[in-house]
C-alpha cells in the first residue's frame, strides 16, 4: 500500500520524502486547501522546487486543493489547479465539482483524486465522480468500519484511500457548521478550522479555565488540568442530564494494528494526517509507519516504533476511530 504523507511547508516536504514517504500532500497558501493556517503551505515558486526534491526521492506530490469555491468566484480555485500542473505535481486532491471539471478539461494528463470533503460513501456517489471527471482515486470518510471498505472495494473500480494516524476530524462528514457557526470561518470554505484569532482562556470564579471559541465555552478545566484547543467538534457538552464529548473525544486515529486488515479489504493508499505538525513530528510518524507498511511484507518490526508515537498523539491518547465503531 502507498504511503501518503503531509507537509505543511517546504522543510516538512523534504522531511517526508527523506522519510520514505510514497506520496506527500499539500496546499497552497490560500483559501484554496482545508488547512490554511498563517505561516503554513506553499507559493506556487515553493511547490515547483518541492516537486523537484520529491521527484528525485521517488515520491509523488499530491496538492490538496480541497475546499468549496465560493459561488460566482471560482477564479482563485481554478488558479490553484493551473498552478499545481504547472508546478509538476502528480495529482490534484479536490471535491467541489467546479474544481475537477476544471481540472479534468484543463489538465487531463493531472490524476485526479476525490477529497474526503465530498463525502463519497457509496458506489453510486464514487461512479458519478469517476465517470464524470475521470477521478482515479477516492479518499474515503472517516465514517466506514474495515468490512465497509472491503464490501465497497468490492464494488468500484477505482483505488481508495484510508487515514490512518492523526487528528480525527471529520469535516464535512457531519460537523465543520460548527466552526463556521462560531466563527463565520470553517475548513470547508475558508480552509480554517476554530481560527486562534476567536480563540480566549479565562478563569471563573471557581478558578476553573474556560476554553472559549466566538464567545462560546467549548470546555471548562478544573485547576491544575491541562486545558485544550477549543474545537467545537471535541468540545465537552451537557445533554439529557450527560456531560461528555458528545461529538468526538480529543484523541488521535491510529489505525497501525488494522494494517493487514486494510490490505486485504482492499485499500490503495494509507493517509497520515498533520499537515500543520513540524519536522520532527512528520520524521517520526513516516518513519515509523514506512517500517510498517514494509512489515506486511516480511520486513523489519515496526512495533516498537508505533508505540513511540503515541507521545505524538492529541492528548496522549489514541483510538482505532469508526474503523470498530464501538460507539455503534
Amino acid at each position: 500500500m502507498e504511503l501518503v504523507c503531509p507537509a505543511g511547508t517546504p522543510a516538512t516536504l523534504r522531511a517526508a520524502a527523506d522519510a520514505g514517504a510514497d506520496a506527500i500532500y499539500c496546499g497552497f497558501a490560500d483559501e484554496t486547501n482545508a488547512r490554511n493556517f498563517p505561516g503554513l503551505n506553499f507559493s506556487p515558486e515553493e511547490l515547483s522546487v518541492s516537486v523537484a526534491y520529491a521527484h528525485e526521492r521517488g515520491a509523488k506530490v499530491l496538492v490538496a486543493i480541497n475546499t468549496f469555491a465560493q459561488a460566482g468566484n471560482t477564479g482563485l480555485w481554478k488558479q490553484a489547479v493551473d498552478n499545481a500542473a504547472a508546478c509538476g505535481a502528480d495529482a490534484i486532491i479536490a471535491a467541489d465539482i467546479a474544481v475537477l471539471d476544471h481540472a479534468a478539461d484543463k489538465h487531463p494528463d493531472v490524476r485526479l483524486h476525490l477529497s474526503v470533503q465530498a463525502a463519497a460513501n457509496t458506489p453510486e456517489a464514487i461512479g458519478f465522480y469517476t465517470e464524470t471527471f475521470g477521478v482515479r482515486r477516492v479518499v474515503l470518510p472517516r465514517v466506514f468500519s474495515v468490512p465497509e471498505i472491503a464490501a465497497l472495494n468490492r464494488e468500484i473500480d477505482v483505488e481508495t484511500e484510508v487515514f490512518v494516524f492523526g487528528g480525527l476530524c471529520v469535516m464535512t462528514e457531519g460537523r465543520c457548521s460548527l466552526s463556521s457557526y462560531a466563527t463565520g470561518k470553517s475548513p470547508n470554505l475558508t480552509g480554517v478550522c476554530s481560527p486562534p484569532d476567536h480563540v480566549d482562556y479565562a478563569e471563573d470564579r471557581a478558578g476553573r479555565m474556560k476554553a472559549r471559541l466566538g464567545g462560546f465555552t467549548i470546555d471548562c478545566f478544573e485547576r491544575g488540568e491541562p486545558a485544550g484547543y477549543p474545537t467545537l467538534c471535541k468540545g465537552r457538552f451537557s445533554a439529557l442530564g450527560h456531560t461528555g464529548y458528545l461529538f468526538e473525544d480529543p484523541v488521535s486515529l491510529n489505525a497501525f494494528e488494522l494494517l493487514e486488515e486494510l490490505a486485504k479489504a482492499g485499500v490503495t493508499a494509507l493517509k497520515i494526517e498533520g499537515r500543520q505538525r513540524g519536522k520532527a513530528y512528520i520524521a517520526s510518524v513516516v518513519s515509523a509507519f514506512r517500517k510498517a507498511v514494509d512489515g506486511l511484507s516480511g520486513g523489519a518490526d515496526a512495533s516498537a516504533s508505533i508505540a513511540a508515537l503515541k507521545a505524538l498523539s492529541e492528548g496522549g491518547q489514541q483510538t482505532t476511530g469508526s474503523y470498530r465503531k464501538t460507539w455503534r
